[in-house]
């Protein structure tokens, strides 16, 4: 008999945009959070339409977006992570230790991190979420993370949610 669940892959294939420096950032900082009592989603679409690297939730609501820079011209063209705090109580900046921390906006956290691990270097202000926004990303975030559970139950069933 033929066993499919055999071929199954504990973690989705990477969608190719990130580079393996931005991965293994990723990766630390996920690992980090974690420590923190903070689970993670990566690539979550947010209701502004854009894309956060990293949304992170702990037991007490709290939500952290973390972005990924992997160079400085990744920061320089990037013009679209203020719009992130809005959708999070705290934003921070992760990045591997080759960047100088003064690169970074002021009134961000930041975060240094390698494959690994990673360490806060500079805690995020918090701006609290209103309510409505925080259940509209609490939900976002819990419906991301059953699908993606889903999608490695039973891959066939969600093929049109791979692209």
């Amino acid at each position: 008999m033929d066993n499919t669940a055999r071929n199954i892959a504990l973690v989705p294939p990477p969608d190719r945009r990130q580079s393996e420096t931005a991965l293994a950032i990723a990766r630390g900082t996920a690992r980090l959070l974690r420590s923190l009592g903070f689970t993670c989603i990566s690539e979550l679409p947010l209701p502004s339409g854009r894309r956060a690297d990293l949304v992170a939730l702990n037991e007490r609501g709290e939500i952290w977006i973390v972005e990924i820079k992997s160079s400085v011209e990744d920061l320089r063209a990037d013009q679209k992570w203020h719009e992130y705090r809005a959708h999070c109580d705290r934003l921070f900046f992760a990045f591997t230790q080759d960047l100088p921390c003064e690169i970074f906006p002021e009134g961000t956290g930041l975060i240094i991190a390698d494959a690994y691990g990673a360490h806060l270097h500079c805690e995020a202000p918090e701006h609290k979420l209103a309510a409505a926004t925080r259940k509209q990303m609490t939900v976002r975030f819990g419906m991301a993370a059953a699908l993606r559970i889903n999608r490695l139950v039973d891959p066939q069933g969600h093929a049109d949610f791979w692209e």
